[in-house]
Parts: structure tokens; sequence; C-alpha cells
């Protein structure tokens, strides 16, 4: 079967039940692919708060809403070698290295640095790791890595922005933009018990998936200037984003998996109908 011109998907973590915001992301999702081609794809790297129950419960959900997709579905946790192979790439072009430092260690290095909070540089994450561990001694370096200390692989940003040069993509509805990658600083791309973060996972996946229109919430805008850095380096194809608004709740703020009056299957036991909650999510029976 010849693969459709738009393919779409929708990418929930099973750490909770879906909630009105999910059924909008998949439902306009859904609705930008051609015929065959909507994914849903199970992020499930965080086996800590990954559950089998939330699997079937996004299953159930969206085929409640009325949606289908292809088959079979693609969970994360089963091709963690793919990841590491493009890690192991990564590593090759001396862009990762080994960071020892804990949360804690982070936020005592930025307050010794003497900045005042709103001094502080930031980005799309928080604030901005200072570089601790990526000019440490390589001989500290070596004995802290021969003896399993725990670690996670950061991504040397600014000089893997260098190595590519100037790197666009597009928005459908914000236009050409141009990456600005460096505004995450050297970010996370794996641990020593995980060996993919949501950042490498999302970008290797949306290339072997063929997918040619990334959709998701606006408040992943920021995430795709380093998602296009990731696909140069990696040299994977770009695809088009479009970020859609968020359904919030009645204090205003976006909806989360603790909201649980707003989830799916909330509703459903109230006795609200499929096209009732489509449009609560903003798509009634056109999706």
């Amino acid at each position: 079967m010849p693969i459709p011109a738009t393919r779409t998907r929708f990418a929930p973590s099973p750490t909770g039940y879906l909630h009105l915001g999910h059924a909008h992301s998949a439902l306009f999702s859904a609705a930008q692919a051609d015929s065959d081609g909507f994914l849903l794809r199970i992020e499930d790297i965080d086996p800590g708060r990954c559950r089998p129950e939330f699997e079937q419960a996004i299953f159930d959900d969206l085929a409640w809403l009325g949606l289908e997709w292809q088959t079979p579905v693609r969970r994360q946790s089963d091709h963690m070698d793919v990841y590491r192979r493009a890690l192991a790439q990564l590593q090759d072009m001396n862009l990762l290295y080994p960071c020892f430092c804990t949360r804690k260690q982070i936020q005592d290095e930025i307050a010794h640095a003497g900045h005042a909070p709103h001094e502080l540089p930031s980005g799309p994450d928080g604030t901005l790791y200072p570089g601790t561990c990526r000019h440490m001694d390589a001989g500290e370096r070596a004995e802290r890595l021969a003896i399993g200390e725990h670690h996670a692989l950061r991504l040397k940003t600014d000089t893997a922005a260098a190595m590519t040069g100037a790197l666009t993509w597009h928005d459908r509805t914000a236009g050409e933009q141009h990456a600005q990658p460096e505004s995450f600083g050297d970010v996370v791309l794996a641990r020593k018990d995980t060996p993919t973060s949501y950042h490498l996972a999302v970008t290797v996946d949306d290339a072997i998936q063929a997918i040619t229109l990334v959709t998701r919430g606006e408040d992943l805008f920021a995430a795709s200037h380093l998602h296009r850095l990731l696909q140069a380096l990696l040299e994977l194809p770009t695809p088009d984003y479009h970020h859609h608004g968020l359904i919030t709740g009645p204090n205003g703020k976006r909806l989360a998996k603790r909201d649980s009056g707003a989830t799916i299957r909330h509703l459903r036991e109230d006795g609200k109908t499929p096209a009732e909650v489509r449009t609560l999510a903003g798509f009634g029976d056109q999706a």
C-alpha cells in the first residue's frame, strides 16, 4: 500500500488517563492526515511512571471517540536499540559528554555563581545547565565512568549548531522558523538507566515512521528548534509542523492528567456520548 502524502501521529505517554486536551490533540492530528495516514505511537520510555492499564485506556478512549489508526502501534520501549545507535552516531561526532550532576548539585552550582534569580540564563526547559561536567578533567571522567557512576549524556548544543550551520523549519501557522537550538543549552539526550530522552526518541521515531506533518500542542513549539538540529545531525528528513492551541480548564491553565474530571474515562462514565466529548474537545462531528 502506498504511503499517504500526509502522515501524522498522536503520541501519548501511558502515565495516566487521557483528558480533553489529549482528545483535541488526537482529533486534530487525525483531521490533518490523508486516508490511512494517522498513526498512534506509545511513548513509554519512563518505566517508573508508565502502566499497562493506562496504555489500554488510550486504545479504548480513542476507539470510543471514533478514531482509527494504522497497526501495528509503535512502542518506544521496544526500540531502545534504535536510540542507542543514534546516540552512538552523535558520540562518534564528539558531540556528547557524561554529566554526573544531580539536580541538587546543579541548583547549588547555579546558586554559588552569584547571580540573582532573574539574571540566570534560562531556556524552554528552565534554567540552563551551567556546563559543570563539560569541562571536567578527562582522567576524572574516565574514572567515574569506569566505576559505573550514574550519569546522563548531554549534547554540546553550541558545537552541534556550529557544525550544521543555519537551519530552518516550517510551521503551518507561524511560517518559516530559523532554528535556535542553543536556547536549550546542553540538553540531556539520555541517562544511564534510560538510553533516550523525549527529544531524541521523538525525532528518530518521526523519521522511521515517515511522518510528514508533526502536530502537537503549542507548548512544544520551542522543542521543534532542538528537534530540527537533531534531524540535521542524524541526517533525517524534516517534516512540516503544526502546533495547535491548548484546551484549558476553568482556571485558565492547560489540562493535566491530574485533572480527573476532564478525563475521557470520567466523561464516559458520566454518561457523555462520543459526539459530546468531541464537541467539548473542540471538534464536534467534523474530525
